[in-house]
């Protein structure tokens, strides 16, 4: 199938190089000319395992990127519409999604043979249907359901992973409110091993939301315990999250006797908050648009208010060592929200940094792959440190906010320095047992008896 992908952003340009692997021909649009440049020379403009691989081997085969709207739709069968939709105020800034369908609407209006529209961007239930419909019908003089086609097939990629979520994916939500469009769809992911749900456009944009603000709630529920945990003294988070994935509803015992546990508890653990573009911008989205239609979504208001905050929980645990901060110095390891991703957006480790130099601290900073950000988002006011120990060789305190592989050498690197740091994990990456002086989220510690130091 010949497919064109306006948007090489993340999502879109995955989303084309993953297509023109399985054997669709894929034109990729873009109004920035030196992303197409970097697209068409092979190289990828986001950070991704795997993409670059993907590019290599297909640029020029069966995939291209152009700035031609006209030239791209005129080639192909069908248009993905891969922008961003940031929140803005009280809902999503539709701005890219209305001139994308506007320019595809008028690349149509020269068509004249069928053609589908799908929208993969992330909107609120009723957009493909209440926005892009009338603008795609009269800037094409065209009638959907009639000359053209259109659909809702939402991405569920996860940043670090996202090109094997697109290549195995779990399932494959198709939206459309036509037989047509539905029929395409399926057509066009028949080589795909997953179950398919055929749904109308507005439950397949509700089904993204509501899968992400599931997987924020968790997030939050567990890092709320965590806070209890750790001001109820002598209760670990970790060792309660244990004790909740052994439930039988999140594992389960093969036939041999082994226990697997569900992928879906890694998110069922204390840590220092969600970020990223997706669960905040999501959960943001849905309580606005629930409160648009007189339907209040107080358990999500409550979901960011708890990540919010959360960050703070770094702080207080700094405090526990230093009445000041002034002058401590402190090394933060990790800006992007997540391992495996150059992402920084609405990561925790920002208001802890930005905190931490509000109060006077030295920061140091270490990211595997984030470091230019780094250097954009705080300047001078930061030391930047391409190589981990650098970052930690001076430090009065450690913290941890990003699980990138590359810190479960910490125990060994901090035990060569001449005294070891305060070590804050942010995450609970780390044993609390291999460092001199641990401190976690969600761990409690019961008030020592006098003349013996505090223990779990």
């Amino acid at each position: 199938m010949r497919v064109s992908i306006v948007g090489t952003g993340y999502v879109g340009l995955v989303t084309g190089a993953c297509l023109a692997e399985k054997g669709c021909r894929v034109v990729c649009v873009d109004i920035d000319p030196e992303r197409v440049a970097r697209v068409n020379r092979g190289e990828s403009p986001v950070h991704e395992d795997g993409l670059p691989e993907l590019l290599r081997r297909n640029v020029d085969v069966r995939l291209t990127a152009t700035a031609d709207w006209q030239s791209a739709i005129m080639e192909t069968d069908v248009t993905f519409i891969a922008v961003g939709t940031p929140l803005c105020g009280d809902g999503i800034d539709l701005t890219a999604v209305e001139s994308a369908s506007t320019a595809i609407g008028e690349a149509l209006r020269e068509k004249d043979s069928y053609h589908a529209v799908i929208v993969k961007s992330t909107v609120v239930p009723g957009t493909t249907d209440s926005v892009v419909r009338p603008i795609l019908e009269r800037a094409s003089g065209k009638k959907v359901g009639r000359d053209i086609g259109l659909g809702a097939n939402p991405e569920f990629l996860t940043e670090g992973t996202a090109v094997d979520d697109f290549l195995h994916p779990d399932r494959i939500v198709l939206g459309g409110n036509d037989d047509r469009t539905l029929d395409l769809l399926e057509d066009l992911y028949q080589n795909f091993e997953a179950p398919k749900l055929r749904v109308n456009n507005r439950t397949a944009e509700m089904i993204k939301y509501a899968s992400n603000a599931l997987l924020a709630t968790m997030i939050s529920f567990a890092n709320e315990i965590g806070n209890l945990c750790s001001a109820t003294g002598g209760v670990d988070a970790v060792d309660v999250m244990r004790g909740v994935h052994l439930s039988r509803y999140l594992s389960a015992v093969s036939p041999n006797g082994n226990r697997f546990v569900a992928p879906i508890t890694s998110f069922l653990e204390a840590g220092c908050g969600f970020g990223g573009s997706c669960l905040p911008k999501d959960v943001g989205a849905l309580v606005a648009y629930g409160r648009s239609a007189n339907e209040p979504m107080r358990l999500l208001e409550s979901v960011l208010q708890v990540n919010k905050s959360q960050h703070r929980q770094v702080l207080s645990l700094l405090d526990r060592h230093f009445p000041s901060l002034t002058g401590v110095r402190i090394a933060v390891l990790g800006l992007a929200f997540k391992p495996d991703t150059d992402d920084v957006r609405e990561s925790p480790a920002i208001p802890v940094i930005r905190e931490l130099l509000a109060r006077g601290a030295r920061v140091s900073l270490h990211d595997p792959v984030a470091s230019g950000e780094s250097r954009r988002l705080f300047g001078g006011d930061v030391q930047v440190c391409d190589e981990l120990k650098d970052a930690v060789r001076h430090a009065e305190a450690v913290v941890l906010i990003t699980r990138w592989k590359e810190y479960e050498e910490l125990p060994a690197l901090l035990a060569e320095l001449k005294r070891e740091p305060v070590f804050v994990d942010g995450r609970r990456m780390i044993e609390k047992h291999k460092l001199a002086h641990y401190e976690g989220i969600g761990l409690g510690t019961l008030p020592a008896p006098s003349g013996q130091k505090a223990s779990l």
